[in-house]
């Protein structure tokens, strides 16, 4: 896998992916999908002003990757546990974002999907891949989740750069996520320097 992103010409980015790559990046964004959960979407004759002021959960995840993506918000898991105020201040902050977070997560990964799913594939099976710039805030926000999903099963840490991690031998299971996780930092990469001035 070494596909990576160019910049077009008037604004956004291009990449050539090659069928597994496309097969891979769907399947992972899939999954992601899965992982943040259904909307909630107004139930037929339901008010949907109702909706914008539903509250959301005030508890964090207990999967450890839902955790990374919709982290405490006024806690720091270093510094040992939260006091009550703490603790009430970030459930408040919860309950009032994480639906929109929810919601933007999926539209990024939703936009991924749509994107592949409409690529013109050429004879090899592969296709070149065109965002303009909305798409690439989806694709940015979609490859950002996608590598701290990855990252947080793999046991990734930002102060420890995991060396063995990186060369772990070929019969290792955790290779292939490795190889994925790598994968997307280097397309995530090439599409910020594209949209950098």
């Amino acid at each position: 896998m070494s596909s990576h992103f160019e910049p077009l010409t008037g604004g956004g980015a291009a990449a050539r992916l090659d069928e597994v790559e496309i097969s891979i990046l769907r399947s992972l964004t899939v999954q992601l999908l899965e992982l943040i959960g259904p909307g909630d979407e107004p139930a037929r004759g339901e008010d949907p002003l109702a909706a914008l002021f539903a509250e959301g959960p005030s508890e964090p995840p207990t999967d450890p990757a839902l955790a990374r993506l919709f982290p405490d918000a006024y806690t720091d898991p270093e510094a040992g546990p939260p006091d009550e105020e703490l603790r009430a201040a970030s459930s408040d902050f919860r309950r009032y974002t994480e639906t929109d977070l929810r919601t933007k997560k999926r539209e990024d990964a939703l936009a991924v999907v749509r994107s592949l799913d409409s690529l013109a594939r050429d004879g090899d099976g592969g296709a070149v891949l065109e965002l303009g710039l909305e798409d690439c805030r989806h694709w940015l926000g979609a490859l950002n989740d996608l590598r701290l999903t990855i990252g947080t099963r793999l046991d990734v840490s930002d102060e420890d750069q995991n060396e063995d991690l990186y060369r772990l031998p070929d019969s290792d299971p955790r290779k292939p996520m490795v190889m994925a996780y790598l994968w997307l930092g280097a397309l995530q990469e090439t599409l910020v320097e594209t949209l950098m001035p």
